[in-house]
């Protein structure tokens, strides 16, 4: 497997992404994906759900070097540094009799943080509905947005991942934020990294179409970041308060109260550690 150095990441990830480089790492699976590597656009995610869906069977896969309207969950503006963080979008159809969409954003989730470990990272974790962690502090986020036809429902499942910070980089009241390069000696090729994502994405929701979050929700929760810690939930309505149990079958966030266990659906609220 192909690595960068910590002293070449800088200059290495200014570079395109090699098209010819990632069918390579792609190998039997290459045929599946239809690429688009880009050094600027919009937002991978808008641009991929204004496209016409392909008529091969492939499936569109949109990279993106800067974003300059990139957004994440909740319309919050994505900040990434250009050429320093893996940006890129994944259109995926799924059969009307799946189980999509419930608990979809888990199951990418699970995709990720198996590619990052078979890399060598360590620590990975997810917190619902859609961050992904290492040790605690937040490396990247998935964007879902759905579309729905007669012949079933269109993802485009949108990835960011922090892969280095520039000198002088952060984030406007998130100290909690955390790069690839500050949890590995090594972090590996973007080629390598991005199609290892592709191809455990691919396989996942090929069972996922079948069997629903259900069969991903122990692997899930094994991950779970905030697991039988006290939490609060914002967003909808009054704050709720509890102890995280985990996710449901169904991908619901299942929360301990004084009231009972209470079944979080939405994923459009904020969850935090209780202070």
């Amino acid at each position: 497997m192909p690595f960068w150095p910590g002293g070449a990441l800088f200059r290495a990830l200014h570079l395109m992404i090699d098209q010819d480089k990632l069918r390579l790492a792609l190998g039997a699976d290459a045929a599946s994906f239809a690429l688009d590597v880009r050094e600027t656009c919009s937002s991978t995610n808008a641009e991929l759900m204004a496209a016409p869906p392909r008529e091969d069977g492939r499936v569109p896969v949109l990279v993106c070097h800067h974003q300059t309207a990139g957004r994440g969950r909740r319309a919050r503006q994505w900040l990434a540094w250009p050429g320093a963080t893996l940006t890129f979008s994944a259109r995926w159809t799924f059969p009307a009799q799946s189980a999509a969409p419930a608990g979809l954003s888990l199951v990418a989730g699970l995709a990720v943080a198996n590619a990052l470990e078979s890399c060598g990272a360590q620590g990975v974790e997810l917190k619902w509905p859609n961050d992904l962690q290492i040790h605690g502090r937040k490396l990247g986020g998935i964007l879902v947005e759905l579309s729905r036809h007669r012949g079933g429902m269109d993802a485009v499942v949108g990835i960011g991942l922090n892969l280095f910070f520039p000198d002088g980089a952060s984030v406007p009241d998130r100290p909690d934020v955390v790069a690839l390069a500050d949890s590995m000696e090594t972090v590996p090729a973007v080629e390598t990294l991005l199609a290892k994502i592709l191809v455990a994405q691919r396989h996942l929701f090929a069972t996922y179409t079948h069997a629903g979050f259900e069969a991903f929700c122990d692997a899930w929760n094994q991950r779970h970041a905030y697991a039988d810690l006290p939490v609060t939930i914002t967003g909808e309505g009054e704050a709720i308060h509890g102890v995280c149990r985990g996710a449901d079958t169904d991908g619901a966030l299942r929360l301990e109260t004084d009231a009972g266990t209470r079944r979080i659906l939405a994923g459009d609220v904020s969850l935090r550690l209780a202070r």
